[in-house]
């Protein structure tokens, strides 16, 4: 089994829904998880 590649759009749209999901008063982490993704990779995603 592959490693599963993120395309770029899809990579924004989990960034903003993880942005909302904290603006709604969900903590950060949680709303991570949410959008199915690793603290690590979303931290990375938004660090480019």
């Amino acid at each position: 089994m592959g490693i599963k590649r993120h395309k770029p759009e899809e990579i924004v749209t989990k960034l903003q829904q993880v942005e909302v999901l904290c603006g709604q008063g969900m903590p950060r982490i949680d709303a991570i998880r949410q959008v199915q993704t690793t603290e690590q990779t979303f931290y990375h995603w938004r660090k480019q």
